[in-house]
């Protein structure tokens, strides 16, 4: 039986532009780095507050990358979406969609390289 999840993976082409994104326009931190028995290597991630981690892979024995729509998508809370929009568009990142009302808060969207898109959740106040 599963007892808890760990880490979910993202393939990349290009390692150190997917992290720079990652650490620098979220805030995550770099765990940990290392190229494993196979040969790709991976950075694993973390955002204060969470025990799980995101694993960034660039192994090119796997053939090109495809990044379907709506595939998938990671999902982050802020605390104020308005100033983190702010900040991600300095950094060269502005939201793809929204912000949107949702029950008591709202969200928005960020592409983050390569594809992936990243949701941002602002919870409404308390």
């Amino acid at each position: 039986m599963v007892k808890k999840l760990l880490h979910t993976r993202y393939r990349v082409q290009d390692l150190e532009k997917t992290i720079t994104f990652y650490t620098d326009v979220l805030g995550l931190q770099e765990v940990r780095r290392h190229t494993s028995g196979r040969g790709s290597q991976l950075v694993f991630l973390k955002a204060p507050g969470s025990d799980e981690e995101i694993e960034i892979c660039k192994f090119d024995g796997s053939g090109p990358i495809v990044v379907g729509p709506d595939l998938t998508h990671l999902a982050f809370e802020v605390d104020d979406l308005e100033e983190f929009a702010k900040h991600a568009a300095a950094k060269g990142y502005p939201l793809s969609d929204g912000p949107h009302s949702t029950n008591g808060g709202r969200i928005a969207f960020i592409d983050a390289p390569e594809g992936y898109e990243v949701e941002l959740i602002e919870r409404g106040k308390k």
